[in-house]
């Protein structure tokens, strides 16, 4: 398997790691209820960039470790990722029929079983890191981490973005306000998967800190791409449906300062990120290949 062949051959090892801990933390198909499982496989197992997973391991390397909490926390960042996925395509939202390159899930299994897929797959997110959490020594480096997610993925960060997201069709935006959005609706779960990495490995305050300005300017690097690729991108490539941002009139980076500017934002915040590790030292290498391809990925 090579999902993403933008990658070297250590974070390909890594997808392959968090492919199969994410299969055993998923319910067996044929349990039941065997619709709802069959959606949740089916929204988490069809592929994915992985990005989150990713971020999760290559924190905890920096810092040394590479135990199963890395997989507790790489599983939990990544269903609570698919469950916005899978709300982020329902028609009540941006009402679309393609993700990953196969039909969305409301499409193959409809609107009511797709939507308590998404709350199970939340759900489960938080039981695995709370099973984690219960393993250790110290119960307030698994509180935190708790924490840390449930504050991603709430009012302040995920759903709270995808909120002002909705309110921002069809209305102008400054780029501090598509910047804002953008922190909250993707960046506050990048910035948690290298948060969890970093907390599952004992980091200190000020690693902490030192890693979430990487994890801050690689969210939105990520974001600008996605915008740039949504105006240059083929849908059978990006594996989703090119174009309908602009066509739903949604505020992006190009639109507000065009795909020119948008590239050299794209450059500023590589030198951020990169800067934002280089006091780690020698074990950073799949952190800096993780900005690299945050910015120059194809799809």
């Amino acid at each position: 398997m090579n999902p993403t062949p933008e990658l070297g051959p250590a974070l390909q090892s890594l997808i392959v790691r968090a492919e199969q801990a994410l299969d055993r933390s998923l319910p067996p198909a044929e349990q039941s209820p065997a619709e709802l499982h069959r959606a949740m496989r089916y929204a988490v197992l069809g592929g994915g960039k992985r990005l989150r997973p990713l971020l999760v391991y290559a924190a905890g390397h920096a810092l040394g470790e590479d135990g199963p909490s890395l997989d507790a926390a790489a599983c939990a960042v990544e269903l609570i990722h698919a469950y916005s996925l899978v709300h982020d395509d329902l028609p009540a939202m941006d009402d679309d029929a393609l993700r990953r390159g196969r039909p969305t899930c409301h499409i193959v299994f409809g609107e009511a079983m797709a939507i308590l897929a998404g709350d199970a797959l939340q759900a489960l997110a938080f039981e695995l890191l709370a099973d984690d959490a219960a393993r250790r020594p110290d119960a307030t480096i698994g509180i935190a981490m708790l924490r840390a997610l449930g504050r991603a993925c709430g009012a302040e960060g995920m759903a709270g973005g995808q909120a002002l997201d909705l309110a921002a069709v069809g209305h102008p935006l400054t780029l501090d306000e598509l910047e804002h959005m953008h922190a909250c609706k993707t960046g506050a779960l990048i910035r948690a998967s290298v948060q969890l990495g970093a907390l599952a490995a004992g980091a200190d305050a000020a690693t902490l800190h030192a890693l979430d300005r990487y994890a801050h300017a690689v969210g939105l690097a990520f974001q600008v791409r996605d915008d740039v690729l949504d105006v240059e991108g083929a849908s059978a490539v990006i594996g989703k449906t090119a174009g309908k941002d602009a066509a739903a009139a949604k505020p992006t980076f190009p639109s507000i300062i065009g795909l020119d500017a948008s590239r050299a934002r794209l450059a500023e915040l590589t030198d951020t990120a990169l800067a934002a590790i280089a006091s780690l030292g020698g074990r950073t290498a799949l952190l800096k290949e993780l900005a690299l391809y945050a910015v120059h990925r194809r799809y």
